[in-house]
């Protein structure tokens, strides 16, 4: 077993400087044959390795986006050669490989569209059609956010050398930029050609680059490291955000995965929280949060470090009507009622007090059957909000 790890350590570092050539452009012809044996003999699981160690590196991304695209092509024969088991059908993997067919069905189904408008660039009928196709191609975005949102969290729970995943991430982001810029592109009365060929182009080599690398690279090792049954497991969060184009079969018993109860912590279905933790967690929010039951009694109050409406303990299991002035009692009663029966689902009011500007919102809180549990009253002064134009995009602690 020493023997195998040292075999595959030593690949991975001669791969990690074949990557730093391709990154530097300083790999020519005759430096390859250097590395033949290596490139001959490179697995999915060393790429995972490698890239790993390269995002360590901290090597700027677009650098390292370029980079990895070329020198993934010196490993093109040796990754499709690799022996790998297709997953089961109906399994999670499956239908993202099923998913991924469908993708490129889409795709070959835009080349021919993308002739045409080369051919005769003002006929309307193409370029509505052209855009109709990018449209529907660009729910691949439910694809990519499966990965990021239910696949990637388990994949770093299993892979010490997770930050692959990184890169893959940032594709898939130059992928959904590029969709979304050809997309108006095409509903721009005069736009230009050129640049749709190019936004195309990188669609298309970016879409089938990352499929190469789910199907031939990540896939086969998160198979061999990952259980089966949780890999299955995600079926259902990905559900929650939905398939692309392939849906998922429903079973009357779905696979779980046992979670391990924690000492002193609340289920919260999407976590485990300690009773510190939800606390903090509720005093950090920039807003006021009371919770009302659906016997209209108080059970809760955040406590941020600015309250706007003052609350102390002697609130707990008021009725509510007996918490606001005479005058207010009908209005909370008729937003107490018609969310009871199911009638509105929120009520906002937003007035000057003070100097600022306050939003109060009331929202009725439901059970997974739809029953009501009660109101939450949330309440935030936004000012410097109503006061934001543009955008901010990058980190900026000086302003």
């Amino acid at each position: 077993m020493s023997e195998f790890t040292n075999h595959k350590r030593n690949r991975v570092e001669k791969l990690v400087e074949l990557f730093q050539l391709v990154i530097r452009g300083e790999l020519r012809p005759e430096l390859v044959a250097k590395y033949q044996q290596v490139i001959d003999l490179a697995n999915p699981s060393d790429v995972i390795g490698v890239v790993d160690q390269l995002v360590r590196m901290k090597i700027p991304m677009p650098e390292l986006k370029k980079g990895i695209n070329k020198a993934l092509n010196l490993l093109n024969k040796s990754l499709q050669e690799f022996p790998y088991r297709q997953p089961a059908a109906g399994s999670f993997l499956h239908l993202l490989i099923q998913n991924n067919g469908q993708i490129d069905l889409r795709l070959k189904a835009i080349r021919p569209l993308l002739k045409q408008i080369n051919q005769d660039f003002e006929n309307q009928s193409i370029r509505n059609e052209l855009m109709e196709k990018f449209t529907g191609l660009a729910k691949i975005d439910l694809h990519y956010q499966i990965k990021e949102n239910v696949l990637f969290p388990l994949i770093e729970k299993y892979l010490p050398d997770y930050r692959c995943l990184q890169v893959m991430w940032s594709f898939h982001d130059d992928i959904r930029r590029n969709l979304k810029d050809a997309i108006q592109l095409l509903d721009t009365p005069d736009f230009d050609l050129k640049k749709l060929n190019r936004l195309a182009g990188d669609i298309f080599f970016n879409v089938y680059a990352i499929r190469f690398r789910e199907e031939r690279i990540l896939f086969p090792v998160i198979s061999e490291f990952i259980p089966e049954n949780e890999l299955n497991s995600l079926i259902n969060e990905s559900r929650e955000i939905g398939f692309p184009f392939i849906q998922a079969e429903i079973h009357s018993e779905e696979t779980e995965v046992n979670k391990p109860e924690i000492s002193g912590e609340v289920d919260l279905k999407t976590g485990n929280l300690s009773a510190e933790q939800i606390r903090l967690l509720f005093n950090h929010l920039p807003v006021d949060i009371t919770y009302v039951d659906e016997n209209n009694r108080v059970k809760f109050y955040s406590t941020p470090e600015k309250r706007i409406f003052r609350r102390t303990n002697a609130i707990i299991g008021r009725d509510v009507k007996n918490c606001h002035p005479h005058e207010s009692i009908d209005m909370v009663e008729q937003i107490v009622e018609a969310f009871r029966n199911g009638e509105k689902d929120k009520a906002s009011f937003w007035f000057q007090m003070k100097g600022e500007f306050i939003l109060v919102q009331y929202f009725a809180v439901r059970d997974e059957r739809g029953s009501y549990k009660g109101v939450v009253e949330v309440s935030q002064e936004i000012t410097e909000i109503r006061n934001i134009q543009g955008e901010k995009r990058l980190l900026d602690w000086t302003l």
